[in-house]
């Protein structure tokens, strides 16, 4: 399962580009106060330890640490960038290979979507959003989030307002990844389990096509534009390109090399690139979208997931999970240029310019 089973590309194109930075900053000691930030900050998730690292991108140091709940996974920021929002589950870790009737009950008390204030830096609620919520999406006009629940194969409609759940949509077996297509009308979300997407009309909502890909799909992300979607699939060792008009298959983009996992993804700014971590393959690849080819390649560190870009597409910062940092990686160079140790096994990444 997405945040349950850590399967944590190098390109085709080129050698392996050395990735020297220095050592890891320090964590500071765990502090809820707001801290002043020098410029942008990046907000990452910690699953194993419950928290919230606030990283001043300034300095690139952890200004601030907030608590949050049990394994905080997927985040996602309001559109007016004053409220962060926290998938928290509590669903027992079960890392791969383990016989899950062996782990102990689930802690429902512990799911919901944690609210955070940004400018006070404070954990305000826990809205209940269906169980075992992993990962989600906001709406175009804030109102709404669209939240994956893990074990209950379906996604969760949140009104805000009201905090209620108005719907609940079935979309396959273990879904994870959640993206709204950028000018708002569809949101999909990929089922692990039954190695599809599933197309979501956000105004009824209702599914409006499934769209298979590759085995295990896990991350999505759009083109500006809102013409394609590209959707990583772990167990395939592939990019599945989609239509994101007519809701198809059109191709898909399968580097070479070892231990090829594809994780997190983002597009760029301007729609050229998209960018893959691959988990185990310790990489962001770089794919041109007007080829759907890698062009290129950057180790990272352990098992990266999570992965955010700055607004001008010139940097990324990737949540390297089991060594318990960020990298921060400049895209002309691929080069990483600095590590920011979180806190105990980072997973979701926020960036609030």
């Amino acid at each position: 399962m997405g945040g349950r089973r850590h399967a944590w590309l190098v390109a085709a194109l080129g050698p392996l580009l050395a990735c020297s930075a220095p050592p890891a900053s320090p964590p500071p000691p765990t502090s809820s106060s707001v801290v002043p930030a020098a410029g942008p900050r990046l907000f990452v998730t910690n699953e194993r330890s419950g928290d919230l690292s606030v990283i001043d991108l300034g300095s690139a140091r952890v200004v601030a640490t907030v608590r949050l709940g049990k394994r905080p996974r997927g985040i996602r920021v309001s559109p007016d960038h004053t409220t962060l929002y926290v998938a928290l589950s509590g669903s027992p870790f079960a890392p791969p290979g383990v016989d899950e009737k062996s782990l102990p009950p689930p802690d429902r008390s512990a799911d919901g979507i944690g609210v955070v204030d940004v400018a006070q830096l404070r954990l305000v609620r826990v809205i209940p959003a269906g169980t075992d919520p992993e990962q989600l999406a906001v709406s175009n006009d804030g109102s709404r989030l669209f939240i994956a629940n893990e074990d209950a194969a379906t996604a969760s409609v949140l009104d805000l307002a009201s905090g209620h759940v108005v719907a609940s949509v079935p979309v396959g077996g273990e879904p994870e990844g959640v993206e709204v297509r950028p000018d708002g009308a569809v949101v999909y979300v990929t089922s692990e389990e039954e190695g599809e997407v599933s197309a979501i009309d956000t105004a009824k909502p209702a599914v409006l096509r499934k769209i298979r890909v590759d085995p295990r799909p896990r991350g999505i992300a759009f083109l500006p534009d809102g013409s394609r979607a590209y959707v990583t699939c772990e167990n395939g060792g592939s990019v599945a390109v989609i239509d994101a008009q007519k809701h198809t298959r059109i191709g898909a983009v399968k580097p070479a090399g070892e231990s090829v996992r594809p994780m997190g993804i983002v597009a760029s700014p301007d729609g050229r690139y998209v960018y893959v971590t691959t988990g185990r393959g310790r990489t962001v690849v770089t794919i041109d979208t007007t080829t759907n080819e890698p062009v290129g390649s950057v180790e990272v560190g352990v098992r990266p997931w999570g992965i955010a870009i700055s607004q001008d597409g010139r940097t990324l910062y990737t949540a390297n999970g089991p060594s318990n940092d960020v990298a921060i990686v400049d895209v002309a160079s691929r080069v990483v240029t600095a590590r920011v140790r979180a806190g105990d096994s980072p997973w979701g990444l926020a960036l609030v310019p």
